[in-house]
């Protein structure tokens, strides 16, 4: 695979969430922004309107951070990686000593029950691994909604999930299919509902299956 086959790391928590909603945005550039969408465009603005910041002693905060994995096929900007002074890790410009990167995603709502956020969250510890030759075996999700961090183990289950979500969204990419609807409870809180419409296109789509299957019948009659 080369660079210019690469696909954004961000689009990781899009396919898990929904393949489809995955599928109009980077294969159909649609998009359509809401209440929600708008909030989370302004936490992600947030976090990448600075430079190298010192937070307090021994860590060093870097926003907008280039990434990207050979392994996964993918790239991206970070929201926040902080680099923790230890006996070993890389060399920052201009700074003494070693440091251990530490990446931070930043989202707009609650912690989820599915991995969604968690894999974007592997995929750009595995791209600072390859940058920086440093093993990273946790990160944070930063929820806005209860300003707080959640710990993420970056253990090889999630690690493997990654790599099998990554290798299913190329395969996608390279189709250039869009999945049918699948009406959900995750749909009412979607930006894309009304261009996805999954109600009418699963109604649509059982309407076919009956038809099909009333001329099957008269037919083998």
């Amino acid at each position: 695979m080369t660079p210019e086959e690469y696909l954004p790391i961000s689009g990781l928590q899009h396919f898990a969430f929904c393949p489809r909603q995955w599928a109009l945005i980077h294969l159909e550039e649609q998009w359509q922004e809401n209440a929600l969408t708008a909030e989370g465009r302004a936490l992600h603005d947030a976090a990448h309107d600075a430079d190298f910041t010192e937070s307090r002693a021994g860590v060093i905060l870097a926003r907008s951070l280039w990434l990207s994995s050979e392994s996964l096929g993918l790239v991206g900007v970070s929201d926040v990686v902080e680099f923790h002074a230890g006996e070993t890790g890389v060399s920052l410009p201009g700074r003494r000593g070693a440091y251990r990167p530490y990446p931070i995603e930043y989202k707009r709502g609650k912690p989820k029950a599915g991995n969604h956020d968690r894999l974007q969250l592997c995929a750009q510890a595995i791209c600072l691994e390859e940058m920086t030759g440093c093993d990273i075996v946790e990160g944070a999700l930063y929820y806005a909604a209860i300003r707080r961090r959640e710990v993420v183990t970056l253990g090889e289950a999630l690690r493997r999930q990654t790599q099998t979500f990554a290798q299913a969204m190329h395969a996608a990419y390279r189709s250039g299919m869009t999945p049918a609807a699948r009406h959900g409870t995750a749909c009412k809180s979607c930006s894309l509902v009304d261009r996805c419409l999954p109600k009418l296109s699963g109604s649509a789509q059982r309407y076919n299956e009956r038809a099909i299957e009333a001329l099957s019948g008269e037919e083998e009659v």
